[in-house]
């Protein structure tokens, strides 16, 4: 096991410590969310995107004051991570989820955290959609159409939701970039890579509601 293998499995066991009841994000979800804080056009700091991490009331209750710091600690460096990776290249490995019984991966949450983070500065995100080039429109409007499947608000047919969900995995990585070109373009100097690494793969935190 490499090094940021085993950074990210102890971020993983920090974020299953929180309390479940108050829903704190998933690894995935923690991974697309620090990438779209840093995909955006704005600067967001720490202060204003770290509550949502924590869950619906925005308090970790942490259990003392070492696992604060450890748990903070752990989330500053995942976000320095991509923010460096986004810095070599623009191109992300998201971590996605895996089911345990089918092992079929799972975009989903990772997508739920991008636009979650797309959320925290709606003006900046319809500012950019309104100026960006044809593609770069596209790519925001296939990620936000990602997001509705997962929410059950689609239009597509089954048989197209079926397609996209088999090829969203290989495609997020090259939506991000694309969008990158557009909303950091300080970042733009570097060519991403064209083919997907191997993600790291995150087991799922049952939900509040799952047996």
């Amino acid at each position: 096991m490499t090094k940021d293998e085993k950074r990210l499995d102890r971020l993983n066991e920090l974020l299953f410590a929180l309390p479940v009841d108050n829903m704190p994000m998933t690894l995935s979800e923690l991974d697309g969310y620090v990438t779209g804080v840093l995909a955006c056009p704005d600067m967001i700091s720490p202060s204003e995107w770290l509550p949502e991490v924590w869950g619906e009331t925005g308090e970790a209750q942490f259990a003392d004051q070492k696992s604060a710091e450890e748990t903070i600690g752990a989330v500053m460096a995942h976000y320095n991570s991509v923010g460096e990776t986004m810095t070599r290249s623009l191109w992300i490995e998201p971590i996605y989820e895996v089911d345990p019984n089918s092992d079929e991966t799972l975009w989903e949450p990772w997508v739920d955290g991008f636009t979650r983070a797309m959320r925290l500065r709606p003006k900046a995100w319809e500012n950019l959609l309104d100026r960006a080039d044809d593609e770069t429109r596209a790519t925001m409007i296939f990620m936000m159409a990602l997001q509705d499947i997962y929410t059950g608000n689609s239009k597509f047919t089954d048989d197209e939701i079926d397609d996209i969900d088999r090829e969203a995995p290989d495609l997020i990585p090259n939506c991000v970039a694309t969008i990158l070109h557009q909303s950091r373009p300080e970042l733009a100097g570097a060519a991403p890579a064209n083919l997907p690494g191997m993600p790291h793969r995150a087991a799922p935190r049952p939900r509040r509601n799952d047996p």
